[in-house]
């Protein structure tokens, strides 16, 4: 099991603040390539981002590079870069169609090279098409831009994000389909705690597993809202507990504080125990 509660987009033009993600308690980092470099700046970034990688010192955390699109005067020479410098995965912008990520696969294939492909769902087609796209080899995580789809929808900006919650819904139920991860998009808020953790709140109501972040302020919240409990990994463990009693007796199902217990509880309760379990190996 690997927690992905929070996922830092980190400027790969930026050297300082790549070197700060080794200190900050993120889950991973995506060194972007896309959004956050000036077209000036793209080679350099492209450079810097490699060079972080091979240097490692990151610890627990998962390191991703983020590509420009195939579309851009960038984006093929990126993917080579990536694949040679061997980050934990690389994320993919405005991924539409199986074509595209059986294009990506055929390079990986052609190298000798597999790594993790975590494409992004932040147009209308990737939406329509996200069932498809989670079914391919080689898709780890599945990962939503908000930002490129509320502009594509024409939304209006909105704490409740009720316009969104159609493409949100679709792409998690795809992800659990396939087996994926799935991190909700990134927020703008980065001067209001509660809004933002309200933000969180919803995301992990909706399914994901974790959030993409922009800024080291939001880390804290999103590993707060998307790991579990004290109470909630004790109760699990109790569930647990029940379950196997009831198991050694020849039972189908067990009672715990008044409520039936079945092997879907026990199956979530085992989910819930893991997930706490790699969170306190990691920071042992």
């Amino acid at each position: 099991m690997r927690p992905r509660r929070s996922v830092l987009y980190m400027p790969a033009a930026n050297q300082r603040a790549m070197d700060k993600a080794r200190s900050l308690d993120v889950d991973a980092v995506i060194f972007d390539l896309e959004d956050a470099v000036a077209p000036s700046a793209k080679e350099q970034a492209r450079a810097q981002a490699c060079a972080q990688v091979r240097a490692g010192g990151y610890g627990h955390r998962e390191v991703l590079i983020r590509v420009n699109g195939l579309h851009t005067p960038w984006g093929r020479s990126d993917f080579e870069a990536a694949l040679d410098a061997r980050p934990d995965g690389i994320v993919l912008p405005k991924v539409e169609d199986v074509a595209t990520l059986e294009h990506y696969r055929d390079r990986m294939n052609d190298v000798g090279t597999a790594i993790p492909l975590w494409p992004m769902i932040e147009t209308p087609a990737g939406v329509s098409r996200v069932d498809q796209i989670a079914a391919q080899d080689g898709v780890a995580v599945l990962v939503m831009g908000t930002s490129d789809l509320q502009k594509e929808l024409r939304l209006p900006d909105t704490p409740d994000r009720q316009g969104l919650l159609y493409a949100l819904s679709r792409t998690v139920n795809a992800a659990r389909r396939h087996g994926r991860d799935v991190l909700d998009g990134v927020s703008a808020v980065l001067d209001d705690t509660e809004a933002f953790t309200r933000l969180c709140e919803q995301g992990r109501a909706l399914g994901f597993d974790g959030k993409t972040l922009v800024h080291p302020a939001q880390v804290a919240p999103a590993n707060r809202v998307f790991g579990p409990t004290a109470q909630a990994v004790e109760h699990a463990r109790r569930v647990l507990a029940a379950w196997q009693a009831a198991e050694r007796e020849g039972k189908g199902i067990a009672v715990l504080d008044g409520k039936m217990v079945e092997n879907l509880h026990a199956a979530d309760a085992e989910r819930v125990v893991a997930f706490a379990e790699a969170i306190a190996g990691r920071a042992g």
